[in-house]
């Protein structure tokens, strides 16, 4: 279960080389998500707009309240005071209306990108799934939607409206006192040149961190997905150093984006602040020189702190956005990952009814990870409609290779599959593996109840047709023996069943389907001898007028198929009915002799 060796995340270099070549503008990938919420985001714009307009208006209301302390007109006094009050209320409405509408419009937006991302993933091969483990996919998903989440929901209205606020409060601050503005302008330069360089370094740590905490994440589903072999081959210890080596590298990376995140934020708040109080010292030899008056410096000092507190804000955003940048680069990977086995753009319909032909024409296939061995070399094989063909051989032979290419999961690397005539690579997915039913080696029990696992077979199945389903699979007594009978919940993985108790509910599932092409891949192998009997007894059934592909070890299961292929590293080295074989004295004879001769030693 567990690696030997901790996985890592892309390469430091490949890592500095993307961010750099897309920068911030990884974040105009998410353009296609948001405009479809075009009036939520113009209303939320406008409310934002409103806000930081009433925000530059407050301080011309205390200029006046200030310049208008000493008058003899108490009722004037009041009357600015009461304006200060109303301008705060609008500005509080303004503001919990922007943040409402920015909130909703971040969470629209998210939801779609996680379905989209979701909804690339589930279709595609086994071939991505053998380089991108789930767990990482699981972070993307989650993990990094958040950031995407806090940016869309929260950073990028603050930023528009810190913006806002620094262009108004310039230009104000220019109309009160246009030598003091002068001075503030020369701090600036010495403002912005940090941003730009350690930002820079921020976006390289921002992406390093989430690459870590994708590899956690899937060094933790590993180990809790297999919980069960963990813990009986004692490696709790093992795993858990191996997840804290990983949590840890992931946590060094974050500390060093915090800790550069942290510098750049002392240097530029320093500056500002700086700047500002020299300023002031300024403004205060002029209002003791009576070239400007009090209120009126008041008012460019606060002018002057909402520039400086946009400014501080804009910066502390600016790495809030670059870790967005990241999370929407892996999002985007994943988004635009060509998937090796494609869909044609019009693909051709099979016929109606599909009669079942399959056809290997020269079909030679090696599997991606391991592109010089041959799982497949040179098969030909036809399959007649309504024929049982069985596939047996040793191990690694490619007997479940032959299925997996049936439902095209790979393509072949030279040679053609075709079903009823049309070669599977013209025909929709969807379309043709309507026509199949599977019951895989391993039985996928989802967390749900043992109806809706039948039910997964065919979502329009009547609760009368899963039990007919269950019954012909020998599953209906142990499922009415549950608490809940056919409601009762199976756990996650069917952790609440035996491995036999599986393989019935599989069975029941591709039973359902009624599907007139069949595939078994070791259909019977986790069943014991009574169980099994039936649920063969079932596969005799439902196989007449099916074509039915049976892999199997046990050559019990398979004597009274029409045909039995024989393989051996990857090629057909012999087809035919089990007494021919029997008497051809080759690869088949010996297992025969070996299973059957066992078999009786054992009785």
């Amino acid at each position: 279960m567990a690696r030997s060796t901790t996985p890592v995340p892309a390469a430091p270099g490949q890592t500095e080389e993307r961010a750099k070549s897309r920068k911030i503008g990884a974040l105009s990938a998410l353009t296609p998500f948001v405009l479809p919420y075009r009036a939520l985001m113009f209303w939320a714009i406008a409310a934002l707009v409103m806000t930081a307009m009433i925000s530059l208006t407050l301080p011309l209301a205390v200029r006046r309240v200030v310049d208008n302390f000493d008058t003899a007109n108490a009722h004037i006094l009041d009357q600015y005071f009461a304006a200060a009050l109303g301008i705060a209320a609008l500005l509080a409405v303004g503001t919990g209306l922007r943040y409402a509408l920015v909130t909703r419009l971040g969470e629209r937006v998210v939801a779609d990108i996680r379905k989209a991302v979701f909804a690339r993933v589930i279709d595609m091969s086994p071939a991505f799934y053998e380089k991108v483990m789930t767990g990482e996919v699981l972070s993307r998903i989650t993990t990094d939607t958040t950031l995407i989440l806090s940016v869309i929901g929260s950073s990028v209205s603050i930023a528009l409206r810190n913006l806002l606020i620094f262009v108004g409060g310039l230009i104000l601050m220019m109309l009160t006192s246009a030598k003091l503005t002068g001075l503030v302008l020369l701090i600036v330069p010495a403002v912005i040149v940090p941003i730009l360089v350690l930002g820079r370094r921020l976006r390289v740590l921002s992406r390093e961190n989430q690459d870590w905490i994708a590899a956690s994440s899937a060094n933790a589903s590993e180990a809790l997905s297999a919980v069960q072999t963990v813990q009986a081959f004692t490696h709790e210890a093992v795993s858990r150093e191996q997840f804290s080596d990983v949590t840890e590298l992931s946590y060094d990376a974050a500390r060093r984006r915090v800790t550069t995140r942290a510098m750049m934020t002392v240097i530029v708040i320093f500056l500002v602040f700086a700047g500002i109080v020299g300023v002031l010292w300024v403004g205060a030899r002029d209002v003791r020189a009576g070239d400007m008056t009090q209120g009126a410096l008041v008012q460019f000092v606060i002018y002057a702190v909402m520039v400086a507190g946009g400014v501080a804000a804009l910066s502390e955003i600016w790495g809030e956005l670059q870790r967005a940048a990241g999370a929407t680069e892996r999002l985007v990977e994943l988004l635009q990952t060509e998937d090796s086995v494609l869909d044609p753009d019009e693909g051709l319909n099979l016929p109606t009814p599909v009669t079942g032909r399959i056809t290997f024409e020269n079909v030679t296939f090696a599997y991606p990870s391991r592109p010089k061995v041959k799982a497949l070399d040179e098969v030909s094989l036809q399959i007649e409609p309504g024929e049982t063909v069985a596939f047996v051989g040793p191990s690694g032979a490619g007997k479940t290779t032959i299925i997996q290419m049936l439902l095209r999961f790979y393509d072949p690397t030279s040679g053609r599959i075709t079903l009823d005539g049309l070669n599977l690579s013209d025909v929709r997915r969807d379309d043709f593996r309507q026509a199949v039913a599977l019951v895989p080696q391993d039985p996928v029990i989802f967390a749900a109840s043992a109806r809706e696992n039948i039910r997964f077979g065919r979502p329009d199945a009547t609760d009368a047709e899963i039990e007919t389903a269950a019954r012909a699979a020998a599953a209906h007594d142990f499922i009415s023996a549950l608490p809940e009978g056919y409601d009762a919940y199976l756990g996650e993985r069917g952790v609440m069943l035996s491995g036999g108790q599986k393989q019935r509910i599989a069975i029941a599932r591709a039973i359902l389907r009624d599907a007139p092409v069949l595939l078994l891949d070791e259909a019977t192998s986790a069943l014991d001898a009574e169980s099994e009997r039936a649920v063969q007894l079932a596969v005799d059934v439902l196989s007449q007028g099916r074509t039915t592909l049976i892999v199997a070890h046990r050559l019990a299961t398979v004597k009274k198929a029409d045909r039995i292929v024989v393989m051996d590293e990857g090629r057909v080295v012999a087809n035919g009915p089990h007494d021919a074989l029997v008497a051809q004295d080759g690869l088949y004879a010996r297992l025969a002799r070996l299973q059957f001769t066992d078999g009786m030693a054992a009785e």
